[in-house]
C-alpha cells in the first residue's frame, strides 16, 4: 500500500484503472492545488482487486488550529461494498497522525444514487454505518453522462432535432472547431470571464487554469477546443480533461457573438464526437447548475445522473463548527468583492453557480 500512497505514477494508474476514477483524484490535481496552499495525502485500504482509496487535500486556514480535509470525487475503488467503506474509514482514522489535526473529512464520490454500486441505497447505508454523515456536495451533485459505445451515427441521432439543426447552422455560418496554436489559455480565459460575468459565477485568476493545463496537458489528459468564427476569432471554448477512458468538460464558455452563430452547439458536438473517436468510453458534461444549463445539455443525449452526494466524517465537532462559520464569511467576502450576490451555502462550501467547473475555491 505504501507504493500507492507515495508513488504518483502508481497512484494515477490505480485511479485510471478504476471504473469511476476522476481527474480530481489524480496526482496532477494535487499539484494544481498546492499553489493554493493545499497539501495532499493518500489513504488506501484493501488488497489488489478490492482496493479502495482517496487522495485527500488538506488546508489549514490561519489562525484556525484545524485543517479541513477534502477528497474531491473520492474515494475511488476497485470494488464498492460497505465492507470496503468500513476498511477505508478505519484506515483514515488510523492516518490521523500523518494528516495532523483535522476538523472533518469531506468526500463526494462519483457514485450514482441507487445505481449499480448503491442498490437500494446500500452504499449510503454503509457510509452511515461507518460514521459518515450526509453533507452538501462541493462538486456538482448531478451531471449528464453520454455513453460513447454507440457509433457516431447513433450519437448524432441522440441529439434533439433542433440541436442538430443548430450544429448544421453553425457550420453553414462558417464556424469551425480546432485547437489554437500557441498558448490557448489567454483566449480561453477571455471567453470564460465574459461567460462568468454574464452568468454570475466566480472564476479564478488566469494562472489557475494555466496550472491545470500544465498539470494534465503534457500527459495528454487535457486540451482546450475552440469554436472559431469565419475570420478565426474564438467564439466559444471547452476545457476538456481525461482520466482513463472518461472525458469531462469542467470549464467552458461562449461569447455573445458565438451565441448568435450557435457556435457552442457545434463545439459541444465536436468534443463528444472526437472523444469517441479517440477511444473514450464516456463523456461527462459536468454538472447541471440550473435549468437553463440542464436543458442545453439534455439536447446532446446521454442520461442525467444524480450522485450519492457529499459525506462528512467529523473528527473534531468544535473544529467542524468553527470551520463552517469561517468558510461562510470567506465566501461572502469573495462574492462581494467580485460584485456578485452574497449567496453562500450553509455547510461552508462555495456558492456554486454557472459553469464554475471544479467546485470553486473550496477544491
Amino acid at each position: 500500500m505504501s507504493g500507492l500512497r507515495r508513488d504518483p505514477a502508481a497512484w494515477d494508474a490505480f485511479v485510471e484503472g478504476t471504473e469511476l476514477g476522476s481527474y480530481l483524484q489524480l496526482d496532477g490535481w494535487a499539484r494544481v492545488k498546492a499553489a493554493n496552499g493545499w497539501t495532499a495525502r493518500r489513504v488506501v485500504a484493501g488488497e489488489p482487486g478490492s482496493r479502495i482509496g482517496m487522495q485527500v487535500l488538506l488546508r489549514r486556514p490561519r489562525p484556525l488550529p484545524w485543517a479541513f480535509a477534502y477528497a474531491p470525487r473520492g474515494p475511488v475503488a476497485e470494488t464498492w461494498t460497505p465492507d470496503a467503506v468500513r476498511a477505508l474509514t478505519a484506515a483514515l482514522r488510523g492516518a490521523a497522525p500523518e494528516l495532523g489535526r483535522v476538523s472533518h473529512v469531506r468526500i463526494d464520490p462519483e457514485i450514482e444514487e441507487d445505481g449499480p454500486h448503491d442498490p437500494g441505497g446500500a452504499l449510503r447505508a454503509g457510509f452511515a454505518a461507518a460514521g459518515w454523515r450526509p453533507a452538501p456536495s462541493i462538486q456538482p451533485p448531478t451531471s449528464r453522462v453520454i455513453d460513447l459505445a454507440a457509433d457516431e451515427e447513433a450519437l448524432w441521432s441522440d441529439l434533439r432535432k433542433k440541436w442538430r439543426q443548430y450544429v448544421n447552422r453553425a457550420r453553414a455560418n462558417g464556424v469551425t472547431v480546432a485547437e489554437v496554436p500557441g498558448d490557448p489559455i489567454g483566449p480561453f480565459y477571455a471567453i470564460y470571464r465574459e461567460t462568468a460575468a454574464r452568468a454570475g459565477f466566480l472564476v479564478r485568476v488566469e494562472e489557475a487554469y494555466r496550472d491545470v493545463l500544465a498539470a494534465f496537458g503534457p500527459a495528454g489528459r487535457a486540451r482546450i477546443l475552440f469554436a472559431l468564427g469565419p475570420d478565426g476569432t474564438p467564439l466559444a471554448s471547452l476545457f476538456l480533461v481525461r482520466c482513463g477512458r472518461r472525458v469531462v468538460e469542467p470549464y467552458g464558455g461562449m461569447t455573445a457573438a458565438g451565441a448568435e452563430l450557435r457556435a457552442n452547439y457545434l463545439l459541444k458536438w465536436e468534443a463528444i464526437r472526437r472523444a469517441r473517436e479517440e477511444g473514450a468510453s464516456t463523456y461527462d458534461l459536468w454538472g447541471l447548475a440550473h435549468p437553463g444549463i440542464a436543458h442545453f445539455k439534455a439536447g446532446f443525449g446521454g442520461r442525467e445522473v444524480r450522485y450519492v452526494g457529499g459525506w462528512d466524517l467529523v473528527l473534531d465537532p468544535l473544529g467542524r463548527r468553527v470551520y463552517a462559520a469561517a468558510q461562510q464569511a470567506r465566501v461572502r467576502w469573495a462574492r462581494s468583492r467580485a460584485g456578485l450576490g452574497a449567496s453562500v451555502r450553509t455547510d461552508g462550501g462555495p456558492a456554486a453557480g454557472g459553469a464554475g467547473g471544479d467546485g470553486g475555491d473550496a477544491t
